[in-house]
C-alpha cells in the first residue's frame, strides 16, 4: 500500500509530470512555467523540442533525455537524483507525459521507489478531440496507438469492437489510412472524426463515416499527427460488433478477388476499391499485389 500526501510531505526528491502545450503556446498552465522554473533538472522526450519551449518563455534550466531507446540507463540516472532530494520535471513533445508515452515506466518506477509523483495537467490531445467530435462524451475508451502489424491491429479492434464508449486512438500520417481501413472491416462504417493540428492555426476536424474519411484522406494530401474519435457499439444496431459479412472471400486470392467484382460488372477502380475496403487495405498495396499475382 503507498499513501502519497503530495503538498504535505518532507523535503525529499519529487517527479513532477508537466504537461506542456499540444500546439498553441498560450494554452501552457501557469503552474506547468511555475513547475519548470523551480525544477532542478527537466527530463524530457526531445531536448531540442523541449529548449524550444523553454526558450520561449526564457526559463533557464537543466534538460535530459529520457526516451523509449534509453528510458532504462536515463530511468535509473533520474532515480538516483530522487533519492537525492532533486525535483525533476519530467514532460513530453506535447501534452501529458505518460500517455503512450515512456514516462509511465518511470512513473511506476518512483512510486515503487517510495518517491512522491505530482501531476501537473493541462492539454491532452486525446480529450481535445473528443469534446469538438459532436461523438457523445459521457464514457469513452482510451486506445492509443493500434499496434503496428496487420494481425494483432485487426485483433485489438476486434477486442473494443463491442465496447459501448466513444473509442478515441492516436495514428501517425503514414499508417492513418491503413488504420481506417482496418476499423472499417472490423467496427463497421461508424460515424467517425479525424482532428488534425490541434489547437494550431490549420486545426481540423472532419466528421462523417469511415468511409467518407477514408476517401476524403485519399482526394488529399495526409500530414500531421492525427487524433480518431470512433462511435461506440450502438446496442440497437443487431449488427454492431458482429464478424464482417465478406468471409466469402477468405479462401480466394487477391486477384480472383478481384476478378470477382470484374465479372459483376465493376470497373477495375471500382473492384480494387471494394477489395481493400474488404481486406483491411490501401488501394495502392492491392493494385501492386493484384498485378503481381496475374
Amino acid at each position: 500500500m503507498n499513501v502519497q500526501q503530495s503538498f504535505t510531505g518532507d523535503a525529499g526528491g519529487v517527479l513532477y509530470l508537466v504537461a506542456t502545450p499540444i500546439g498553441n503556446l498560450d494554452d501552457i498552465t501557469v503552474r506547468s512555467l511555475s513547475t519548470l522554473r523551480e525544477a532542478d533538472v527537466i527530463a524530457c522526450e526531445d531536448t531540442r523540442q523541449t529548449r524550444k519551449l523553454l526558450a520561449h518563455f526564457q526559463i533557464e534550466k537543466r534538460t535530459v533525455s529520457y526516451h523509449e531507446h534509453n528510458k532504462e540507463a536515463s530511468g535509473a540516472g533520474l532515480l538516483q537524483w530522487l533519492a537525492e532530494g532533486k525535483k525533476i520535471a519530467l514532460v513530453s513533445d506535447a501534452g501529458l507525459p505518460a500517455i503512450s508515452d515512456p514516462g509511465a515506466d518511470l512513473v511506476k518506477a518512483a512510486v515503487a521507489a517510495g518517491f512522491a509523483v505530482v501531476p501537473v495537467p493541462g492539454a491532452n490531445a486525446a480529450l481535445t478531440a473528443l469534446i469538438a467530435s459532436g461523438l457523445p462524451t459521457e464514457r469513452f475508451v482510451f486506445c492509443g496507438f493500434l499496434p503496428r502489424d496487420k494481425k494483432p491491429r485487426l485483433a485489438e479492434l476486434q477486442r473494443v469492437k463491442k465496447y459501448q464508449e466513444t473509442l478515441l486512438f492516436y495514428e501517425a500520417p503514414h499508417r492513418i489510412l491503413k488504420t481506417l481501413e482496418a476499423m472499417r472491416e472490423v467496427l463497421g462504417d461508424r460515424q467517425a472524426v479525424l482532428a488534425r493540428e490541434l489547437t494550431k492555426r490549420y486545426e481540423e476536424f472532419v466528421r462523417g463515416t469511415l468511409t467518407e474519411l477514408i476517401d476524403w484522406l485519399e482526394a488529399g494530401e495526409i500530414r500531421g499527427e492525427f487524433c480518431i474519435v470512433v462511435h461506440g457499439c450502438d446496442e440497437a444496431d443487431e449488427t454492431c460488433g458482429t464478424e464482417p459479412d465478406a468471409a466469402w472471400w477468405q479462401e480466394m486470392t487477391l486477384a480472383e478477388h478481384v476478378d470477382h467484382y470484374l465479372g459483376q460488372g465493376m470497373t477495375m477502380k471500382e473492384a480494387m476499391k471494394q477489395t481493400a475496403q474488404e481486406r483491411g487495405l490501401s488501394k495502392r498495396d492491392v493494385y501492386n499485389e493484384y498485378h503481381r499475382q496475374i
